[in-house]
């Protein structure tokens, strides 16, 4: 399992700062800003390969599994 920022929203995120950027902002006067949006990844391959089983609650909730 693996709970984290959510890499394409970053990515978003860090196209806005260079925009800033590139219209004459200095990168020193931009905020540092923290992930809004976390995603819930959970591998069932590997949760099964160590003996594990997952709630249906805790699948229901995943962003994404993968089997």
């Amino acid at each position: 399992m693996a709970y984290s920022a959510s890499l394409p929203e970053m990515f978003r995120r860090s196209a806005n700062f260079v925009d800033k950027i590139l219209k004459g902002a200095k990168p020193a006067d931009l905020p540092v800003e923290q992930p809004t949006k976390f995603e819930l990844v959970i591998n069932l391959k590997t949760a099964k390969a160590l003996g594990l089983t997952i709630p249906q609650s805790m699948l229901g909730r995943a962003d994404q599994v993968i089997e």
